[in-house]
């Protein structure tokens, strides 16, 4: 169930960014990826695409107070408009998500 959930989640993501490119524009090949299932329910994946797109994911069932939940954290990097690599890492989890990147604001 968990496997098909994140090939949907990982199709949908492709989709969605094939869909915003305008139509004339080259679509990146994907170069790698990879993607595991454990079965105590943990998890990873990730891809790197010719335009220098690079997705990394895992996560694990986690006992969250009386329930169990799924946390993640995983990070992506993109090439800008501008030439530069933009890259996030991020983690969602019982406090919520939360992504850092030197091109992100940060709060004080």
């Amino acid at each position: 169930m968990m496997a098909m959930t994140m090939t949907v989640l990982l199709a949908a993501v492709l989709l969605a960014s094939a869909a915003a490119r305008p139509q004339d524009a080259i679509l990146p090949e994907v170069i790698s990826s990879r993607h595991m299932q454990n079965e105590d329910g943990s998890f990873a994946y990730g891809y790197e695409q010719t335009d220098g797109q690079v997705v990394d994911v895992q996560g694990e069932q986690r006992q969250i107070g009386d329930e169990v939940g799924t946390v993640m954290s995983g990070s992506y990097s993109f090439v800008g408009l501008d030439g530069v690599v933009y890259t996030v890492t991020w983690t969602a989890d019982e406090n919520g998500f939360r992504a850092t990147g030197d091109h992100l604001p940060r709060s004080v």
